[in-house]
């Protein structure tokens, strides 16, 4: 039932993840972060099982950074997301797979392109301009589709975010109690002050 959705743009990558904590229909929790800055330029936005998601994330997370520290150089944003996914289809292959969904986004420090990958539970990877996972893909791949170009400023990419999470609350039958934003430049990951507490009428 979570919200994931990335959004690759000029120079910046975005990537949204819904606050609600869910079992069954049960909000447990209404600000859950589904997030992990990775390294300064590489984030990882998850869904699924709630155990299996955080322990694979803190996993992650550690792996990149002590990377980083025996290397003293930081992982680009494709060796983060084959790493990812060697790790997912490792653990797939062994009697402990995790039951997870990532959208891994992040930034080349060097040459400012962004990047956005999506991996599933069963290791597909596949770069792509924007994604989504859970229930945002039924609603807003259409709106994607039609506004989406490379070439978008930061504005319109926040836009265009709008108009998908204007769409979720008008058609999802759950409350996904808003939406975590955070944005990935050359300059490193940022949260967004995105308010999405207003009601939203039927058009």
């Amino acid at each position: 039932m979570e919200v994931l959705l990335g959004i690759t743009g000029k120079d910046f990558t975005i990537i949204c993840a819904s606050k609600a904590a869910m079992r069954g229909a049960t909000i447990l929790k209404a600000s859950d972060d589904k997030t992990r800055n990775l390294n300064k330029h590489n984030l990882m936005a998850y869904s699924g099982e709630a155990g299996d998601t955080t322990q694979f994330a803190e996993y992650v997370q550690a792996n990149v950074q002590l990377y980083s520290m025996r290397s003293g150089t930081h992982l680009g944003p494709d060796a983060v997301a084959n790493f990812v996914r060697g790790e997912v289809a490792k653990a797939l292959r062994s009697r402990r797979p995790y039951n997870v969904n990532l959208l891994l986004g992040g930034v080349d420090p060097t040459t400012g392109k962004p990047s956005l990958y999506w991996c599933d539970y069963l290791a597909a990877l596949a770069k792509l301009p924007y994604a989504a996972h859970g229930y945002a893909q039924y609603y807003c791949l259409s709106i994607l589709d039609k506004h989406h170009h490379p070439d978008i400023e930061l504005d319109q990419g926040l836009k265009i975010l709008r108009m998908c999470t204007d769409e979720l609350k008008r058609r999802l039958p759950i409350d996904f109690k808003g939406v975590l934003v955070k944005i990935i430049t050359k300059d490193g990951i940022r949260e967004h002050d995105y308010v999405d507490d207003k009601q939203i009428l039927p058009a």
